[in-house]
């Protein structure tokens, strides 16, 4: 916010970056969670549309609005009946575990792209100066993203591997978790501890990406 009223010309030019990076992050994210469950046997993402690479279908209007005001924002999740899914328990941690690693690999690939458009950008400037601006935001966002929602943490997709990991006998400790899951992470993301757990990682994958990146192109 401080952004906006303080810089509204910059703000804004950095939004119209941001933006399309978001849409992308999301998308895939939301997109890999719904073709996992269809093809694990569950219809309800296929009926319900969310097999598309439209962004539209997989935004919450909350949270987009929240990402322009706040800076982080959400999607919509997609709806899956484990009931539908031949074996619930094991398949909804496959189902969870598609979307950061479908955000992982789409930034190993925006950072290839950036790689091969700082080699011929230099022919046309300005196209390749705010195309690689929204592939370096599409890398960001989408390592970010994934490393986030590894949280073990109901609602985050880390949560959705507890009862996979955990014995029968913890699963009231869970179904508890899952009630307070999401007060806790408003609080976590509100309090910045959150960055005490992403920045870390994100370094570390970033630097092993960048060095696999430096071989290959």
């Amino acid at each position: 916010m401080s952004d906006l009223f303080g810089d509204p010309v910059a703000f804004l030019s950095d939004l119209i970056l941001k933006l399309p990076a978001l849409l992308v992050a999301v998308t895939v994210h939301e997109l890999a969670h719904a073709l996992v469950a269809d093809r694990l046997g569950d219809p309800t993402p296929r009926r319900l549309g969310r097999i598309t690479l439209n962004p539209l279908p997989h935004i919450d209007p909350l949270g987009a609005l929240a990402f322009v005001l706040a800076g982080f924002g959400w999607a919509k999740p997609v709806p899956v009946n484990a009931q539908n899914l031949r074996h619930p328990i094991r398949d909804m941690a496959c189902v969870a575990a598609a979307g950061p690693l479908s955000n992982f690999a789409a930034a190993f690939v925006a950072l290839v792209a950036v790689r091969l458009l700082g080699r011929v950008g230099g022919a046309f400037p300005f196209v390749a100066e705010p195309l690689g601006g929204v592939l370096f935001w599409v890398y960001v966002f989408n390592l970010a993203l994934g490393i986030f929602n590894l949280i073990p943490l109901p609602p985050l997709d880390g949560g959705h591997f507890l009862p996979y990991l955990f014995p029968r006998a913890s699963w009231g400790f869970i179904h508890q978790l899952e009630q307070v899951g999401p007060f806790l992470l408003i609080l976590l993301v509100l309090s910045g501890a959150t960055r005490y757990v992403v920045q870390p990682v994100f370094n570390l994958i970033s630097g092993f990406y960048l060095s696999i990146v430096r071989l290959l192109v």
